[in-house]
């Protein structure tokens, strides 16, 4: 075989390499189907927005934006766009998608990331402070809290903290990414003033993600803590915190990084939720409209970028436990 000499970690990743374009162009399919299934076009929107139009002049704007090809050959038409780095025009917005996706970028991998910061930190230490008083009232109210809200809609997370800390306290802004028209004196307060706008979209996106990282740390740490190098190193007269912290935990993060990796990916289908109830100027939210406009180039390319992404997670999820564990062999 010509990669036999090859060592197995780039080997699966080659194999993993060849899998991606066939994943990418699957999904893509998928969402154009869905898209064309739904009623009415870019043009018919339009035309309800202005009031009406001719039968004439909506068929010349299809004919003017490529909506009266057949199916077949508008979605080969993106996908040759595609193929040569050109995610084509928005005609809703008149401006690229390239540039829309930009802008909107990274406000998505802001509030992501803060919101998975947040999950992993506290649901990790959450976990070990119920697997270390597991039995105990306090194990059973974090076990509750976690169950309270990995059930709990990402909606109605973010409706409540709106009513309660906006509308009630008025502690936090509910919408936006930073105040309109505000003048600021330095960088410093346009930073504190994005965070403020940040706090309760991360949280309303963080609680279902904290909820798993509290189930999987304390069922982690609950199988690590039987084990028969516990029980040695608690038989040298090692302290309980040291025993939890330098062995049991760091022998329970192997599936913690692993779900982690994985997501990175899964809270970009979150965030469409949460940025629009917060209003919050990301992928999620620039989505939304567009299927709401039937913008479909900007639709297709922000479902395309947003695979590509979720995919490279999953891809380098698998390259380092490759790393980690060389005895993970490419199945034959």
């Amino acid at each position: 075989m010509a990669y036999r000499g090859v060592r197995p970690v780039w080997r699966r990743l080659f194999y993993r390499l060849l899998q991606v374009v066939p994943t990418v162009f699957v999904i893509v399919l998928v969402s154009f189907a869905l898209m064309k299934a739904a009623p009415g076009d870019l043009v018919d929107v339009m035309a309800g927005e202005s009031g009406g139009a001719t039968a004439e002049y909506m068929q010349e704007m299809r004919e003017l934006y490529g909506l009266d090809a057949p199916i077949q050959k508008q979605f080969l038409t993106f996908m040759n766009r595609v193929i040569h780095l050109d995610l084509g025009y928005s005609f809703r917005d008149s401006m690229p998608v390239s540039t829309l996706i930009a802008g909107a970028l990274p406000a998505t991998l802001l509030l992501s990331l803060s919101a998975l910061a947040f999950a992993l930190i506290v649901g990790v230490a959450l976990g070990v402070l119920s697997a270390r008083y597991r039995g105990t009232a306090l194990d059973t109210g974090i076990t509750v809290f976690s169950s309270i809200g990995f059930a709990t809609p990402l909606f109605w997370i973010g409706l409540m903290f709106i009513v309660f800390f906006g509308v009630k306290l008025r502690w936090l802004p509910v919408a936006g990414f930073s105040t309109v028209g505000a003048d600021y004196a330095n960088t410093w307060q346009y930073i504190k003033d994005v965070g403020m706008h940040l706090v309760l979209p991360a949280l309303s996106l963080g609680i279902y993600y904290l909820a798993l990282y509290v189930r999987l740390t304390r069922s982690a740490m609950l199988d690590i803590l039987d084990l028969d190098f516990v029980r040695t190193a608690r038989a040298k007269g090692l302290t309980e915190r040291r025993v939890l912290l330098r062995h049991v935990l760091r022998n329970a993060l192997l599936p913690i990084v692993t779900i982690t990796g994985l997501h990175l990916g899964g809270l970009f289908s979150g965030t469409v939720v949460i940025e629009t109830v917060f209003g919050w100027p990301g992928l999620g939210r620039l989505a939304y409209d567009a299927v709401g406009a039937r913008d479909l180039n900007l639709f297709l390319s922000i479902f395309l970028c947003s695979s590509v992404l979720v995919i490279s997670m999953n891809l380098a999820v698998d390259f380092l436990y490759a790393v980690l564990d060389p005895r993970i062999e490419v199945a034959r």
